[in-house]
């Protein structure tokens, strides 16, 4: 999958990240109002798997939203590009 986004967006969502790593009141607000409802429903997507067996049952839920919430913004504030990191 790839997102796409104007040079505005991502400068924007890069501009939030940023802001609330040094800003604790703004981290809060993004945490309690963006993160935090889909954090809740990749829970419940997750839960589901599991009842079907589609998933470990031990998988840890945190770690897997941490985790693709992290690439998923690397992938938002960062251009794709095919030049190799040498």
């Amino acid at each position: 999958m790839q997102i796409t986004l104007s040079p505005l967006r991502r400068q924007t969502i890069a501009m939030i990240v940023s802001s609330a790593s040094s800003n604790d009141q703004l981290a809060h607000i993004y945490w309690k109002k963006y993160l935090q409802p889909r954090q809740q429903a990749f829970y419940i997507v997750l839960e589901l798997a599991k009842a079907r067996n589609e998933i470990p049952a031990d998988l840890a839920p945190a770690l897997v939203f941490d985790t693709m919430s992290g690439i998923m913004l690397y992938g938002l504030i960062f251009k794709a590009t095919s030049e190799p990191w040498r």
